[in-house]
C-alpha cells in the first residue's frame, strides 16, 4: 500500500473523533512489526500528558500480545493516577483487530472509559 493511502486513513478516523468528542482527551497509538506504543495527548494545549512503550534496552523476547496487555496497563496506572478516566482511542490507521483489540480490552479493564 501507498504511505498516502495510510496518512489519509488516519486522518479521516481522527477527524470524525475529534467533531464528535471536545472534552476528553486522546489515546492515540502506534503499533511497528516488533513494538506498541500509546500516549495520551490534549489536543486543546497540544502536550502529551501520558506515554507508555514497549521499546526496552534489554532485548527480551516476548510475543507482540504480551508487550501490548503490558503496555495498557502500565498507560491505564499512569492515567488513574492523574485522574484521567475518559478518553477516546485514535487507532488511527490500525483496523481495530489483533493486538490493538487486545491493547484496548486491557485499558478498558484498567479502568479507562472510551
Amino acid at each position: 500500500m501507498d504511505k498516502s493511502i495510510h496518512k489519509k486513513r488516519a486522518q479521516r478516523v481522527r477527524k470524525k473523533l475529534k467533531k464528535v468528542n471536545t472534552e476528553r482527551y486522546r489515546l492515540a497509538i502506534f503499533r511497528s512489526s516488533k513494538n506498541i506504543s500509546a500516549q495520551i495527548i490534549d489536543d486543546i494545549n497540544n502536550k502529551t500528558l501520558i506515554s507508555a512503550t514497549s521499546v526496552k534496552k534489554d532485548p527480551g523476547k516476548k510475543k507482540s500480545k504480551d508487550q501490548s496487555l503490558i503496555v495498557a496497563d502500565q498507560l491505564s496506572k499512569k492515567a488513574v493516577e492523574k485522574k484521567i478516566t475518559k478518553v477516546y482511542f485514535d487507532r488511527g490507521r490500525y483496523k481495530y483487530h489483533g493486538r490493538i483489540k487486545f491493547f484496548a480490552e486491557a485499558l478498558r479493564k484498567g479502568g479507562l472509559i472510551f
